[in-house]
């Protein structure tokens, strides 16, 4: 795309400031900025996401139709997960500062942070990242159609994914209304199928939420 760039147009850009084009906020602490072909006319084929989350927010399960996504880590932590289409099998791949995680073009995945103040750059080998979410999906199609096919209860469908409005991009919602173990001594311990270790406790792993004895774990099958 950019051989037939203009590079001596006076409205050719080379820089962007990528605050200037939010994709989505959730909060002060839960944000993407976007930078595409549409923000900066030099990118040609690449573009990315500039990522920040805290503590046990989600990047909802999405996949790209037209791009591979390298996730890589700035600061924090977070936990990559995704289906092999191949294998059938959901893998988990947690990374730390300077580590990167690769999904490719098609992949169902979401991304967990497992420390506060997690930083994350998404790079991806196309002029804009597009995107169909998980959300999208579940609230787009009719309830009829998922209790048909799947041999489930309409009424329960619906009311499980009535609170699904608009798309998620960074869940849980602010105004979720579940809330985390609070017995103490109840801790979520759920099988990781990465090959990777998982990261120690004192990188976050065993964040609190404020509830006494409930550790966060993302590998949730």
């Amino acid at each position: 795309m950019d051989s037939y760039m203009d590079y001596t147009s006076p409205t050719v850009q080379f820089t962007y400031d990528l605050r200037d084009n939010v994709l989505f906020q959730k909060d002060a602490q839960n944000s993407i900025n976007e930078l595409s072909i549409q923000q900066l006319n030099t990118l040609a084929n690449v573009s990315l996401l500039d990522i920040r989350l805290s503590t046990a927010n989600v990047v909802e399960p999405h996949y790209h139709q037209n791009a591979t996504e390298l996730v890589y880590c700035i600061s924090g932590a977070v936990t990559v997960s995704l289906i092999n289409p191949f294998t059938l099998e959901l893998r988990h791949f947690p990374i730390t500062p300077g580590q990167v995680a690769n999904v490719p073009q098609g992949w169902w995945h979401y991304l967990v942070a497992t420390m506060d103040n997690t930083h994350l750059l998404t790079i991806f080998n196309a002029p804009t990242p597009e995107f169909i979410l998980g959300s999208d999906i579940l609230r787009l199609t009719p309830s009829n159609i998922l209790a048909h096919t799947y041999c489930l209860n309409e009424n329960k469908i619906q009311e499980a994914l009535a609170p699904i409005k608009k798309p998620v991009i960074i869940g849980p919602p602010n105004d979720c209304k579940q809330q985390p173990p609070r017995k103490p001594g109840i801790h979520v311990r759920l099988a990781d199928t990465s090959p990777h270790p998982q990261v120690a406790p004192q990188r976050g792993y065993a964040h609190t939420n404020g509830y006494p004895g409930f550790s966060f774990n993302p590998y949730q099958e």
